[in-house]
């Protein structure tokens, strides 16, 4: 954690709560990536309920804040992160339909509603397999795969701000973008409402074993990674793999972390991996890719958190 830290997170300035308090968490247990420092705290909360109450009875525009979801599209910097991370708790992860709208928890994986779709011969969500992350997460990025992107078949959303108060949003309200969306960042997703349309529940499984297939077959899906690395950029008729194997980028290593002999646009922790690393075998990526082709990748895994602060 960071020297600079204004937080005095003590348990007898925080309120009661039904969920549970973890203090130091090192996040690198929930990472994807497998690297990054410690929460200063950790908040589990156990409802909707629950985190409205923290929010309302915690002064917490004094600290940090920051949601986590799945971890899979994030790096967690060795320094760890000040003030208090939230991951949503297992109220959050439910899900239910009417017809072909279905009702879910932010902190629902994307794998699973897809599964839960497939079961109820809904059709049209397919895609969510091929996508590691919560239902929460991949609101907020405007997740996508396969042609298709989470705003596709988004509805609605409750969302909570950091004061505790209720906000329900349309889909046609917020505006997406590639990988992108414009929902304010003090909002705290609780759920989602997702629609798709009636279709055999046969031909639905057998595109999601087709996603899954391919997905296998082309991407580091048993190692240690975060996801797509860098978006596909739009000023460019080239995929941001295509600039990487262009550049010569293939093969590139800093430390523990290397380039995906897989698919070069995921970096993959190869067992000893810094995040510090990590990001700088990004970055090498990025300033490479600059000079052979004269194009900008951007980061597609958000980095957060402190660089670690090594004594001299």
């Amino acid at each position: 954690m960071s020297k600079n830290s204004t937080s005095s997170l003590s348990k007898n300035l925080l309120p009661i709560i039904k969920g549970s308090y973890r203090h130091g968490y090192p996040l690198s247990k929930v990472a994807w990536f497998k690297v990054g420092g410690p929460a200063e705290l950790m908040f589990i909360p156990k409802d909707k309920e629950d985190l409205i109450n923290f929010l309302k009875n915690t002064i917490i525009n004094k600290f940090n804040l920051f949601v986590i979801g799945a971890c899979s599209n994030l790096l967690i910097r060795d320094g760890g992160l000040d003030g208090v991370v939230i991951k949503l708790g297992k109220d959050f992860k439910s899900i239910k339909n009417k017809e072909d709208y279905i009702f879910v928890g932010a902190g629902a994986l994307d794998i699973v509603v897809s599964k839960f779709a497939a079961s109820r011969g809904i059709g049209g969500l397919e895609f969510l397999s091929g996508i590691p992350g919560t239902i929460g997460g991949s609101i907020f990025m405007n997740a996508g795969a396969y042609g298709k992107e989470i705003s596709d078949i988004l509805i609605s959303i409750e969302a909570v701000d950091r004061s505790g108060n209720i906000h329900n949003i349309e889909s046609k309200d917020i505006k997406f973008s590639y990988r992108s969306s414009k929902i304010k960042k003090n909002l705290i997703l609780l759920s989602a409402c997702l629609k798709g349309y009636k279709e055999d529940k046969l031909e639905i499984e057998k595109k999601i074993r087709e996603i899954k297939k391919l997905r296998s077959e082309t991407q580091p899906v048993r190692k240690k990674t975060g996801g797509s690395t860098f978006k596909n950029p739009e000023d460019s008729n080239y995929k941001a793999w295509e600039l990487i194997e262009l550049s010569g980028c293939r093969g590139m290593e800093k430390g523990g972390a290397k380039i995906s002999d897989l698919h070069c646009n995921f970096l993959v922790n190869s067992g000893t991996a810094s995040a510090f690393e990590l990001e700088e075998l990004g970055n090498d990526i990025k300033n490479k890719v600059l000079y052979s082709t004269g194009v900008t990748l951007d980061w597609e895994i958000e980095r957060v958190g402190n660089v670690l602060e090594v004594s001299s």
